[in-house]
């Protein structure tokens, strides 16, 4: 490979780093300006109007048409590939999180790591839920019946196993049946990593965010013991 090119390619993906980060910046500096509630109209109105104009322009470069602000190709994927593409995305999120997890913690130490970990998850989910909320159109006050759609959308859900227990109309438990994180560790004869801090900010959070009325209760995540059937399980309700 000529050493221009290669340059010259390593320019262009910093190029699309740059418009990422930037994109996370606008919205960062919004919220803190002007709340939760502006900054995501904002971000979501932005997003809309700047996909259609930036993939129209990749589109020129590639030569491939647009519809709707999407790009034919990804339009015209059988389902298999589709299938494949949407578990990569979900893995390579999951790859970044822990790369940046583990950055910090050879840096820092696990103190420092975890603290940074619980943070990112009380922003990350959040954002999820609301996400999914306008991609799947889920209306305000869903209750349990909206969050139980919510979480067959996440990112976890296109790579790990999860099921949802009803165990009335106020209560239904989840449980994370086999994660990829601690699947893999298992393989490497390591213990389960301990994610119940975490856990106890993503998962409140995620499921106050579809509906406020939502109370989130952990019946088992590790460094607690659990059965052989789940990784961890949590309990979503509405008092009466």
């Amino acid at each position: 490979m000529e050493d221009k090119k290669k340059e010259r390619a390593e320019y262009a993906i910093d190029l699309i780093h740059r418009t990422v980060m930037h994109h996370f910046l606008w919205f960062s500096e919004v919220r803190h300006q002007m709340g939760d509630d502006i900054a995501y109209e904002t971000l979501y109105r932005v997003f809309d109007k700047s996909l259609k104009i930036q993939m129209k322009k990749i589109g020129k470069v590639f030569d491939f048409e647009i519809m709707e602000g999407i790009p034919l190709p990804l339009l015209s994927l059988e389902e298999e590939k589709m299938e494949s593409l949407i578990e990569a995305l979900s893995l390579n999120w999951i790859v970044n999180d822990g790369v940046w997890f583990q950055d910090v913690e050879f840096e820092h130490g696990m103190n420092d790591a975890k603290r940074c970990n619980d943070s990112c998850w009380s922003n990350f989910s959040p954002f999820e839920a609301r996400s999914i909320k306008k991609l799947l159109e889920i209306p305000e006050n869903s209750g349990l019946k909206g969050l139980e759609k919510a979480l067959g959308a996440r990112l976890y859900s296109n790579v790990n196993t999860q099921s949802v227990i009803w165990e009335n109309d106020k209560s239904l438990v989840f449980q994370m049946n086999k994660c990829w994180v601690q699947e893999k560790r298992k393989a490497r004869g390591l213990d389960d990593y301990p994610c119940k801090s975490a856990g106890l900010v993503e998962y409140a959070y995620f499921a106050r965010e579809i509906d406020k009325r939502i109370k989130t209760e952990c019946i088992g995540c590790p460094p607690d013991k659990h059965p052989e059937d789940w990784y961890c399980a949590w309990r979503f309700y509405i008092e009466e």
